[in-house]
């Protein structure tokens, strides 16, 4: 059964948690990459003024339990959703379907006729499940390593 969860958006006084939050994520939770991978991926908790740069520009979804962050997504004008991100004691609890539901009402609320995002090989069956399809699946390299993932988009 679904836990509730407060849902809420996040702001700059967030930032600093949902960068420990991904770090959490993938190096905690469960993984279809090694460890180099993954290190690769997230080398530290995201910070500082980039990582605020790189979220202003977004709407962000946090779902908070006990006064913690617990997991979150993001939507950017024109409906690429470039994180969803679960802590691992709540993957599995109908979190990622409340999250998805509140990007789902803000991306027809801005005239979004298209969801996209890039999904990693965990993400892909919980993208999939609202209704996202393959467009085609690519290998990143970062630091030397590579990462596989799929293009996924769902139309409105």
């Amino acid at each position: 059964m679904p836990t509730n969860y407060l849902l809420r958006t996040a702001g700059p006084e967030d930032y600093d948690a949902l960068g420990e939050l991904i770090f959490d994520a993938i190096h905690n939770g469960p993984t279809q990459y090694t460890p180099a991978q993954s290190k690769a991926w997230a080398p530290a908790p995201r910070s500082g003024p980039d990582w605020a740069e790189r979220l202003a520009s977004q709407h962000i979804i946090a779902a908070e339990q006990g006064g913690e962050i617990q997991g979150f997504m993001s939507i950017e004008p024109g409906g690429y959703v470039d994180f969803a991100y679960i802590r691992p004691g709540a993957q599995g609890s109908g979190l990622f379907r409340q999250l998805f539901e509140a990007v789902l009402d803000r991306a027809k609320a801005q005239g979004d006729t298209e969801l996209s995002t890039h999904a990693s090989l965990m993400a892909q069956p919980a993208f999939a499940a609202m209704g996202f399809e393959i467009d085609y699946h690519e290998t990143v390299e970062v630091d030397g390593q590579s990462l596989p993932r799929a293009r996924m988009t769902k139309r409105l």
